[in-house]
């Protein structure tokens, strides 16, 4: 993956992290891929003042259902985007395509049956993406 996002860059190329997972989370991987923390959509924990926990923050996109779509709309909105395209594991990224003009599915970490059935492009390792760039 840290390969694949490097050459994305060296070509000009914005790469985002929209996940349903949390920010916190989503954040250190983003650092460890050179990703500016801008790009990562994700949902945030909250706390009271005195560091309980008090759940979701649910003005963020990837909160609900169709989340990672509005997302994706919101991001062609902003940039212009003439294509995006959206790798991932889940139905949830699946079906943010469209808005998303592509998906690919990747089955690297966990094989998702559904997934795996629907997507036109499906691999289960990031070589296969470096290939793609390198023709």
């Amino acid at each position: 993956l840290r390969e694949l996002v490097s050459r994305l860059h060296q070509r000009g190329v914005q790469v985002f992290l929209v996940s349903g997972g949390f920010q916190s989370i989503v954040e250190h991987v983003a650092l460890q891929l050179n990703i500016p923390t801008a790009n990562v959509f994700a949902n945030r924990l909250k706390f009271y003042f005195n560091g309980e926990y008090a759940g979701f923050d649910e003005t963020q996109p990837t909160s609900e259902s169709g989340g990672k779509g509005k997302v994706i709309t919101h991001l062609k909105e902003q940039f212009h985007f003439k294509k995006v395209v959206m790798i991932g594991d889940g139905a949830t990224d699946m079906e943010a395509c469209p808005p998303g003009d592509c998906f690919i599915g990747f089955g690297g970490n966990v094989i998702r049956k559904q997934v795996k059935e629907k997507a036109k492009w499906y691999i289960t390792h990031f070589d296969e993406l470096l290939k793609e760039l390198e023709e």
